[in-house]
């Protein structure tokens, strides 16, 4: 309770670091955080609320006019978004390693929003990141190049030629490599019910 105590104090008294706080990404990371912390407690739970204002003991002002919790809420949706993908090409790529035996050395490997899939000779390797301050997945293609999309509610589009990321990269994979895929089986491709 005293790293709670704390930061309720330092955002109380110190306007611009609650001006940073409300402009960064980090905010929900530190409101669920707390909450997390505050659930431990039970005899204090009632104390934090959904209200982010009400959590930190924040005083209305000017500058909350600024700060837009449909805003907050896309970066939340983006993130879950994000995160569910990535989550399920992960899997999905790990499926097609165990199908195809005939690969050489291959390694996938999912770290802090980044995803990497080294086929080995003569495949080539495919990153998939998350970009959220563009709120976007970047995809680096052996055989495409790059490719930023963008997130329409039921799949990623690429703007410049309006395919999505499941599509090209099961085109890609089926096509180019002779890959017996359906990337529309994964979450967010556009077809598949999430």
């Amino acid at each position: 309770m005293t790293s709670l105590k704390l930061l309720q104090a330092l955002v109380t008294k110190n306007r611009s670091f609650t001006k940073i706080l409300l402009k960064r990404e980090y905010y929900c990371l530190i409101i669920n955080r707390l909450n997390r912390l505050q659930l431990k407690n039970s005899s204090a739970q009632h104390q934090i609320k959904f209200n982010p204002y009400e959590n930190l003991n924040i005083h209305k002002s000017s500058m909350f006019k600024q700060f837009s919790t449909s805003n907050n809420q896309a970066e939340i949706d983006f993130e879950q978004a994000c995160n569910e993908t990535l989550e399920s090409l992960c899997e999905y790529f790990e499926q097609i390693v165990e199908d195809n035996p005939h690969l050489e050395n291959p390694d996938i490997l999912f770290s802090d929003g980044v995803l990497t899939i080294q086929l080995g000779e003569p495949y080539g390797t495919y990153v998939i990141n998350r970009q959220t301050p563009n709120k976007q997945i970047w995809l680096s293609s052996p055989i495409s190049g790059p490719k930023r999309y963008d997130f329409n509610g039921t799949k990623w589009i690429y703007k410049h030629d309006g395919v999505s990321l499941h599509e090209l990269l099961t085109s890609e994979l089926s096509k180019e490599y002779s890959f017996n895929v359906d990337f529309s089986k994964c979450i967010f491709s556009g077809t598949f019910s999430n």
